[in-house]
């Protein structure tokens, strides 16, 4: 049935199935059909990523890998390779791109499509076919999509059409779309509120939406409102354009001209240290760096370099400083360098669980804690502590460095 309202969108989310694992098995055809854990192979490790095949044994992300090879011993495990699940995911971007006339991209393998208004010339369901056809064809990932009138109720539809298929839910029927299904599908309700909905004897979105909304919201305050809406299909939230020129970037200025190359490494060590700790804190990755650097002539040089998607340090770090070192060719004054983290994508720390040991992540968040509560410069490295400052700090900015 065409959408004929005009009051009503059309909205795709598209989600690669099990992304980690099905780039795996692109690469090695031998892993089909087996059960992968990816993630730091010592016992202290963490699942980043498994299998349908290891699910079905209760294993999920982010269980210590240990629990998981006990519940599953036969599992495949793998370090994981970031760079080629980057690799992949700019390419799927890229054919989306391609076809899709507005798009957001809301993490490494997630992405929301606008295709309101095209039920005129092409057919919304048909277009989002072809295109699912195409990235499966040519990137040879598996990709499920559903189509909704609006975000939460296609985020949903995704989830049940997955492994490796669509879901259309025609307008006028979100609620009944939504209404046996269980209220942790709603993508805000996180453990916690689960926890506290099924204590109250709320288990399934039907019985939100048999609840006065003031009673969700005495429950769980604003939060609570929000997901009385969600159940009952009502998000107007719009897709972001998706641009990979949004970037974060912080500059500082000398009060001297410098040709100090410790002084410099150290102030970018401080810069890079800031801009991944915003990152973190927005929850957000970085696919691209860039150094700037202005001499006392006032010519600017910069460079940038694609890399794996990241947002912690010690990988920002030394790509940083190798991009210093291929620039700082000249050997004359400096009076001002900049960096800047660009091809940002939503995330959090899943692309780094491929650390050997917990231990790292459970660092990174204990001294994004301290930031928090004391200021960005709270706790620093020794090799950033000889910066004074590290620059203003320009958040999401559209323009090149």
């Amino acid at each position: 049935m065409a959408n004929n309202s005009s009051d009503k969108r059309s909205i795709v989310h598209m989600d690669l199935d099990t992304f980690f694992v099905s780039v795996e098995r692109l690469l090695d055809s031998r892993l089909e059909g087996k059960p992968i854990l990816i993630g730091g192979k010592s016992d202290r490790g963490v699942v980043a990523s498994c299998s349908y095949e290891a699910r079905a044994f209760g294993i999920h992300s982010a269980m210590p890998m240990r629990m998981a090879r006990s519940l599953c011993p036969e599992a495949i495990v793998l370090r994981g390779d970031a760079d080629s699940y980057s690799k992949y995911s700019r390419l799927v971007t890229e054919i989306i791109r391609d076809g899709a006339p507005l798009f957001e991209k809301s993490s490494i393998d997630e992405f929301y499509i606008d295709l309101t208004g095209m039920d005129k010339y092409f057919g919304c369901m048909r277009f989002a076919t072809d295109l699912r056809k195409r990235i499966i064809q040519e990137s040879g990932l598996p990709i499920s999509f559903g189509l909704s009138s609006n975000k939460t109720v296609a985020k949903i539809a995704t989830g049940e059409a997955k492994p490796n298929n669509e879901i259309w839910v025609e307008p006028g029927r979100e609620k009944p779309f939504l209404a046996p299904l269980s209220v942790r599908k709603i993508p805000m309700v996180g453990e916690k509120t689960f926890q506290t909905l099924c204590n109250l004897g709320v288990k399934r979105i039907h019985t939100i939406q048999q609840m006065p909304g003031e009673a969700m919201r005495h429950v769980l305050g604003k939060n609570g409102l929000l997901i009385w809406k969600k159940a009952h299909g009502i998000d107007p939230s719009p897709v972001q354009p998706y641009s990979e020129r949004k970037s974060i970037s912080t500059e500082r200025t000398f009060d001297r001209d410098t040709t100090d190359v410790f002084q410099l490494r150290t102030t970018l060590t401080a810069m890079t240290e800031k801009l991944a700790f915003q990152l973190r804190r927005t929850q957000k990755l970085t696919g691209c760096i860039s150094v700037k650097l202005r001499y006392s002539d006032f010519k600017t040089q910069s460079l940038q370099s694609r890399i794996q998607y990241t947002a912690v340090d010690h990988q920002l770090i030394p790509a940083v400083k190798q991009l210093f070192d291929r620039l700082y060719k000249r050997r004359v004054l400096i009076r001002l360098v900049g960096v800047r983290f660009s091809h940002l994508v939503q995330g959090s720390y899943q692309m780094d669980l491929f650390e050997d040991s917990s231990k790292t992540i459970r660092l990174y968040q204990a001294m994004d804690r301290m930031r928090d509560r004391f200021g960005d410069r709270s706790i620093l490295r020794a090799s950033s502590m000889g910066a004074r400052s590290v620059g203003s700090f320009n958040p999401f900015m559209d323009n090149d460095i």
